[in-house]
Parts: C-alpha cells; structure tokens; sequence
C-alpha cells in the first residue's frame, strides 16, 4: 500500500474483515516509499508465494506493482486511492468504495489483461526498460505529467491539468519522429503529441482512444496534428463527441457516417516504435520518466491476472 494515499485505517478494517470471513490466515502489510513506488516490496510478497496480492494506490503505484508481477499467475487486487484511478475507471471496477473493493479481492474471479512493456533509449544510448497498464504519452501528455503540481492535483484533481494544457496548446510546438508499427517500413510523421494505449479513457471521463480493449493483444496508436488554435476546438468537439456516442451500440453506428478528423489519426499495432529528431518527454500511467531519444513499445497479451467483481 501506498501510506500517503490510501486510507490506511479503513483498508486494515476492511482487510480483517474480510479474513474473518472468509476464513483465511491474516495478510501481511508492505509500505510503498517515495524511493521505491512498489517494484521492491511486491518482489519480497511474492517470495513468500501469496494466494493474492493487493495494490492500495494511484495508477503510479499499481503500475510498479504490475511491473513486476507481470506473467507471474499470482492474481492482482486493487484498492484505487489516487487522482485518477484510470485503470479501475476503464474496467469499471469500484471507485470510492474501500469495504466494497476489498471484498472483490477476496471474492471476485480472476480476468487476465494485457499488459504494454515500453523500451526506453535515452540520448546516451543507455536503455531502460518499464511496463504500463493505461497509457504512455508523448507531447502534451507527458507535459502534463511532468509540469502538474502534485499538490494542487491532490486538491482539485483533474482540473490542475488545465494550465500545462493551455500552455502546450498556445505553443503548439510540433515534435518529428519516425515510426515502424509491427515491423513495417520505416515512415516520418511531425506532430503535436502521441499516445499509445491499453486502455480508453482519460481523465474526466474522456475517452480518447474508442476502440482501446485491454484483452485484445493490441496496442492503439493516437496522433494529435491539430493546426493552431481551430485544429484543437476541432479536437475538443470530436472527444467530447467520443464520449456520448461510443457508449451505446446506436451511438457506435452513428460516428460511422461521421468523416475522419485529420488532427486525430489512429491506429491499432502489437508493436510500435518510435525515434524523435529531438529527445522527447514521456510519460507512462501518468509518471514521468524524462526524456527518451526512441522508444518501442509491445503488448504482452494477458500477461497480468487481475482480481475484479
């Protein structure tokens, strides 16, 4: 668990409960740290060959644990106390709800999801490599990340996204780069911002990539070209629209007669790799990792097993 988010007494209450009920021995408790997110203490839970684990965070601290516990066949519960929650919010698991959330963990059945593994190069040549669950950003979205006062996003969430954005959008500074998607010849795009995703939809409830399905062994691709100010209003309207018409099978066959917005352009890959004329910021599940000259990014296709209702 992450002890500055999570509701550490309400979580242990629950916990116990839960044990008590369902007959199982007590758990055992690991803290998060700023210095490690959840890769090292997931590493020593899973030595002691857990039936469960339990993550208690942000998309930050479940997207460590992930990491780590990725095709490892231990089952992966989550108890969502961040800002966004863009996982839980995708799979449309309980929000809010920490008695509810627990009792899923302990009773729910077992969903394997895909999970993306990103190799990161920096300018150095040195390589790293991370996983996520939602999304990892280019651009605008790794600004974000990177330039959003924590304290303030704690405070009002969401809605502390919206100086970055407003800077990004009155410099509409255009990254180049060249990509190959599954192997395919090599092309040169120039763009605002790119996002590759396991999952849909963003904070407040956006949905940015429609046809994202997170056990699908598909990555999907979205380049912003807006030009100027217009282009975003353009961008803007087409999400907004996103948002009401995809939810429903009538709303779906309705955006089909809908011509394609040339400032948005998808794409769907298992594979995707892209070199920046400029090294790049990005971000994964909303952490920032720096700037990055290339990165290549596959999907591991249900190589998590989730714990849900």
């Amino acid at each position: 668990m992450n002890p500055v988010s999570a509701n550490v007494d309400a979580l242990h209450l629950a916990v116990a409960a839960e044990e008590k009920r369902a007959g199982w021995a007590s758990s055992r408790w690991y803290e998060t740290t700023e210095a490690d997110p959840g890769g090292i203490v997931v590493g020593r839970a899973l030595d002691e060959h857990p039936s469960l684990v339990i993550v208690a965070g942000g998309d930050g601290t479940v997207r460590a644990v992930a990491e780590a516990m990725s095709e490892r066949g231990v089952p992966l519960a989550i108890i969502p106390s961040g800002t966004g929650n863009l996982l839980v919010r995708n799979l449309e698991l309980p929000v809010n709800d920490v008695k509810r959330s627990v009792r899923a963990a302990f009773s729910g059945s077992n969903r394997p999801i895909d999970i993306a593994s990103a190799e990161l190069e920096r300018e150095d040549g040195t390589r790293l490599a991370h996983s996520f669950l939602v999304m990892a950003g280019i651009g605008l979205d790794a600004q974000m990340a990177a330039n959003t006062d924590s304290r303030l996003k704690k405070r009002i969430g969401w809605l502390a996204y919206a100086d970055p954005i407003a800077r990004s959008v009155i410099g509409n500074k255009q990254l180049s780069m060249r990509y190959q998607m599954d192997g395919s010849r090599t092309r040169s795009l120039r763009a605002h911002t790119v996002i590759v995703g396991n999952c849909g939809t963003l904070t407040a409830n956006i949905l940015l990539l429609p046809d994202a399905i997170v056990d699908d062994g598909l990555l999907d691709v979205v380049v912003l070209r807006p030009r100027g100010g217009f282009g975003w209003v353009r961008i803007g309207a087409r999400l907004a629209l996103n948002r009401f018409t995809h939810r429903t099978r009538p709303g779906k066959l309705a955006m089909r007669g809908v011509p394609e917005l040339g400032a948005l352009q998808y794409a769907q890959a298992r594979s995707f790799t892209v070199r920046f004329g400029e090294a790049q910021q990005v971000q994964l599940d909303g952490d920032d990792f720096g700037m990055v000259a290339a990165i290549k990014i596959s999907v591991r296709h249900r190589g998590l097993l989730l714990r849900v209702p």
